[in-house]
């Protein structure tokens, strides 16, 4: 445990200075700082030694026998300092040139491209260093597992609950939809709807266990019963093939089946009482913002977006 009697490190550097340049004013300026200011640090450090560091005269500042001897035990200290900014900067520099990225399958393939464009372009037009992202995409729980781990700086994963022991930020929400192949029956109905029993009671094709979409279907099923899945499968494009093949409805992200249901490829049902809002969280592994930088950038444009699309 350090002692009261230790200056402060500005204060070794201006005494140093003072030493090399032998003038107190040379060495404010040389530090960016007032020649009061400069006179102030002395002082307290004077104060707290209880000698004289520096005699002033006409001719400048000459540093005391006393000086010299602070000065002998604060040059490994120095140095040390400046190793420690210069790490320090590097990180810094690090964390604003790369920012690796896990994002659940709906948020990776829809949505968080276009936030990564925007964060570029907005570094391009402050003039800042343009950052290299990479990105895992995988399902919600193996998203929180990496940022918990810290093989990741930043994620986004999807559904009603939160991952425990992570910080996280509401970036938006987002809808299930449940469609089915052209040539299902319900594509078939006039009104195509149907009831939450009776999906709950149709075998149908689901993404892995840990997924998120998955798992807001579940609970918004919970209390029903519900047939086993026809297929399980770890992809959102497999699901999507699998229906349109006609293995049976599914429910998912309204935003991935946009272009499918735009070209007649699935066809969305309706289903009554049941609500399949999810939400989308950024996570962090700690403190009560985001890691500064581009990844506190990220998160911000993000719920942006999320306000946007509300």
């Amino acid at each position: 445990m350090l002692g009261s009697h230790v200056p402060e490190l500005r204060a070794l550097e201006l005494l140093a200075v003072v030493a090399r340049t032998g003038s107190l004013g040379s060495a404010a300026a040389e530090l960016g700082i007032t020649q009061q200011a400069a006179s102030s640090r002395l002082r307290t450090m004077e104060a707290l030694v209880g000698e004289s560091l520096v005699r002033r005269s006409r001719r400048g500042s000459e540093v005391t026998p006393t000086g010299e001897l602070v000065l002998e035990w604060a040059a490994p200290v120095l140095e040390a300092a400046e190793q420690l900014d210069a790490g320090v900067a590097a990180l810094r520099a690090d964390r604003r040139g790369h920012l690796a990225i896990a994002a659940s399958l709906t948020i990776a393939e829809h949505l968080l491209p276009g936030w990564l464009v925007a964060v570029r372009t907005g570094q391009q037009q402050l003039g800042q260093p343009r950052t290299d992202f990479t990105m895992t995409a995988t399902n919600s729980e193996r998203v929180a597992a990496l940022v918990a781990s810290g093989e990741v700086d930043l994620g986004f994963v999807e559904g009603p609950d939160v991952p425990l022991g992570l910080q996280h930020r509401l970036v938006g929400t987002d809808e299930l939809v449940v469609v089915v192949g052209p040539s299902h029956p319900w594509a078939q109905r006039s009104r195509r709807r149907v009831t939450a029993a009776t999906l709950a009671a149709t075998p149908l094709v689901v993404r892995e266990a840990g997924s998120g979409t998955r798992t807001v279907l579940e609970q918004a099923l919970a209390g029903l019963p519900t047939a086993p899945p026809a297929l399980e499968l770890s992809s959102t494009a497999a699901v999507r093939s699998a229906v349109a093949a006609g293995a049976g409805p599914a429910a998912l992200g309204a935003h991935t089946v946009r272009d499918d249901e735009a070209t007649g490829r699935l066809v969305r049902i309706t289903v009554t009482g049941l609500d399949l809002t999810r939400r989308l969280h950024a996570v962090w592994r700690s403190g009560a913002h985001p890691p500064q930088g581009p990844a506190r950038d990220l998160v911000a444009l993000a719920c942006r977006s999320g306000q946007r699309a509300r």
